[in-house]
């Protein structure tokens, strides 16, 4: 059973951690597995934490049972090249790094957020962040709420964290303070009251929708649902009871509803915005306003790929 899978910032390098106590590190470009770290213990979390341009392509994977964090050479032995055995004192939820301030940040099941650096910074607190003590900023929100986050990113720009809580609540902090932006509650209750307030769906449906969440929470498959930033930082995704919701978090509003009336329960999202068919010519003036088929191709054509409860595809 795979535990955890992670895909390096810049594309190059993926690996997956398993009960099979090994870390299996994949060479995305030409499909091909290029190293195998046995690991001696059952892991939880992986996430590789170097940025581009690093001497060594460090991977972070924690245990499964305990709150360590051990960081390895991606492309070396199993020995591991520091091991945090301080930091957290709960399993971790989450490991995520923050390419552009080249910081990781990862959290805990007691609800404790952390932030620390990789090898080039010798794994200390980062210097570019505006706070020095956590009671300066939001951090203790789910700690508080007795609730941890079981999905984090960054926007693009790395000023902006989205996190979901396991008390269904999707969290948007600012990155540098801290500080907490948004919250939207996603609860079950919240659904049934707005139900009540203004039909969202017919109740027979709702009823079946309100069965499924029921069963997410009782086989803990809350924990798999994932939160995406566009490109643009704008805009939040995630997969809820009605559909994949789009979330403008500058203007706070939910702008749409995707696959409302689909009987699927969406859980992992991923978002594709660029070009799926490139040209080898540049594009001219002449082709843009031309009304050539072909040429139709070259225009960005955003895809969401996601995956759904009990259900053995990709939609």
């Amino acid at each position: 059973v795979i535990e955890s899978i992670a895909v390096s910032s810049e594309g190059a390098l993926f690996c997956s951690v398993g009960d099979d106590k090994a870390m299996k590190v994949f060479d995305v470009v030409n499909f091909d597995m290029i190293n195998m770290l046995k690991l001696g213990y059952f892991p939880g979390q992986c996430e590789w934490i170097y940025c581009p341009g690093d001497a060594i392509s460090s991977v972070a994977a924690s245990e499964k049972s305990t709150g360590k964090i051990f960081i390895y050479d991606g492309r070396g032995d199993n020995q591991p090249l520091h091991i945090f055995d301080k930091l957290h004192t709960s399993p971790l939820t989450q490991i995520r790094l923050n390419p552009v301030y080249k910081a990781i940040l990862s959290s805990d099941k007691s609800g404790m957020i952390e932030y620390w650096t990789g090898p080039p910074n010798e794994y200390k607190f980062p210097k570019n962040v505006n706070w020095e003590y956590k009671t300066d900023t939001d951090l203790y929100e789910f700690a508080k709420c007795k609730a941890y986050p079981t999905s984090i990113c960054f926007s693009p720009d790395g000023k902006k964290i989205a996190t979901i809580g396991s008390d269904r609540k999707v969290r948007i902090f600012r990155f540098l303070t801290g500080k907490l932006m948004r919250v939207f509650d996603e609860s079950l209750s919240m659904f049934t009251e707005l139900q009540q307030m203004r039909q969202q769906l017919p109740d027979m449906e709702f009823g079946r929708r309100m069965a499924v969440e029921r069963e997410l929470e009782k086989v803990d498959a809350v924990r798999l649902i994932n939160i995406v930033f566009d490109e643009t930082g704008h805009f939040v995704l995630y997969g809820t009871m009605l559909g994949i919701k789009v979330i403008n978090v500058e203007t706070n509003r939910c702008v749409r509803i995707l696959g409302k009336q689909e009987n699927i329960r969406v859980m992992q999202l991923a978002l594709f915005q660029g070009i799926a068919k490139k040209h080898r010519a540049a594009t001219t003036i002449e082709m843009k306003a031309s009304e050539n088929p072909v040429l139709q191709n070259i225009q960005a054509d955003p895809t969401i790929v996601c995956t759904s409860f009990k259900k053995n595809r990709f939609y």
